[in-house]
């Protein structure tokens, strides 16, 4: 097979999960229609978030066993599953089933799904990883494009508000859809013809013994990028209807609404483009000198979002935080390859998700909480807190050390 292939069908299928990132379309209008708090309603999300990095830690591992095609077909139909079962849950008002249904079973299905296709690319794409990888992570960012401007609004109006209906629609779609292209998925069984630096013998740079605290360093670097922009996508269409509320105050719910899902829209599209930009770029710069770029520019982004009241320039830093938020997911698998080599890959990588579980429960949850408790004063807090997490990610980084490299290999750490 083509490897271009494996990188298109990857690609559908990261699209077609990563719409689980237009949470915030939903989190309004399910707080107000069923009665529930922020804290309540975004608990979902972070349940969704923190099963996938679980399951991906589990798929990762179990992924030479039963192979790229396998894995994804189960992770498409558990994600399809997780939005019926969350349309039975809103039909019967039930927060303990939504939790269930989206976040656990659904969230598992996303891990399963997410990890399969990172990992098999990066067998096709020795000479291009960061460019390969971060292409088909790409897919994951868009999915929120797709949702909110697209699927979201069409199903909204076609089932007349109806969430149980959407919820019912997007699990038959989705599952189906996440089912059927993940059966393109497969390990190549050669190297490709023509690909010379591909036929070379592919050196594992791991040592003998599995480099702990080199984990745990990178592992934190990912979680405080994480958090950092996991918190905006949780709350970037509420946050950004605040604003344009307090700036014009006669302004309808259906014109805030569209405001939240152009937000959405837009930031998606970055943080997409994030994924394939800073990973083609760690393929120049070295992985580590690009998470500090990007850590390092945030801290003074957070800044500014503490401060600024003004709506467009509040899109556009978020819009910043998105790209960086999705280069931390198209530069990390290629740094995981360098760092714990090919046999090791899929495991730690797998494992290096679960930094996206305990950001995906920890961002949503402050920003929750927060703006239950603080009101207005709510997004100032948020965007301070996240600006000490990502200061705190960039002098992590000063304490990392690159792997040395078996002669021959000119990949940059």
């Amino acid at each position: 097979m083509n490897r271009w292939w494996i990188i298109l069908a990857g690609t559908i299928l990261q699209l077609c999960l990563g719409t689980v990132y237009a949470w915030s379309y939903f989190q309004k209008p399910l707080v107000e229609t069923y009665g529930w708090s922020n804290s309540n309603v975004s608990l979902t999300f972070s349940l969704t978030i923190c099963f996938l990095g679980l399951a991906a830690a589990w798929g990762g591992t179990q992924l030479p066993r039963f192979g790229p095609r396998k894995l994804a077909v189960a992770g498409g139909l558990l994600f399809g599953l997780g939005y019926l079962l969350a349309a039975v849950a809103l039909h019967y008002h039930s927060l303990a089933l939504l939790y269930v249904g989206y976040g656990v079973v659904g969230g598992s299905g996303l891990g399963l799904g997410y990890v399969t296709p990172v990992a098999t690319v990066a067998k096709w794409f020795p000479d291009k990883k960061g460019l390969a990888t971060g292409t088909v992570i790409m897919g994951f960012g868009f999915g929120a494009l797709l949702m909110s401007k697209q699927i979201a609004p069409m199903l909204v109006d076609y089932c007349h508000k109806d969430f149980v209906a959407v919820f019912a629609w997007l699990g038959v779609v989705l599952g189906g859809a996440t089912s059927l292209v993940a059966l393109f998925l497969c390990n190549p069984p050669i190297a490709p013809a023509g690909d010379a630096q591909q036929r070379r013998p592919q050196h594992d740079a791991a040592p003998a013994k599995f480099p702990v605290a080199q984990f745990v360093l990178m592992w934190s670097v990912f979680f405080c990028n994480i958090v950092a922009g996991i918190s905006i996508i949780s709350f970037q269409s509420p946050l950004l209807q605040n604003l344009w509320k307090a700036r014009d105050p006669a302004a309808t719910a259906e014109m805030l609404a569209v405001y939240g899902a152009n937000l959405i829209a837009v930031s998606s599209l970055l943080n997409g483009l994030g994924r394939m930009f800073w990973g083609g770029l760690s393929d120049r710069l070295g992985r580590l000198a690009t998470f500090r770029l990007m850590l390092a520019s945030q801290v003074a982004v957070f800044a500014l979002l503490a401060m600024t009241g003004n709506p467009w320039l509040f899109a556009a830093l978020v819009c910043y935080v998105l790209l960086c938020y999705g280069g931390g997911f198209g530069t990390m698998p290629s740094f995981v390859l360098d760092e714990f080599g090919p046999k090791r890959m899929a495991a730690v990588y797998g494992a290096m998700l679960t930094a996206w579980s305990a950001g995906g429960m920890a961002g949503p949850q402050l920003v929750a909480f927060l703006t239950d408790h603080y009101g207005p004063a709510a997004s100032r807090y948020t965007f301070t807190a996240a600006g000490v997490i990502v200061t705190l990610g960039f002098l992590l980084t000063l304490a990392i050390r690159p792997a040395a490299k078996p002669a021959g290999n000119t990949s940059n750490g």
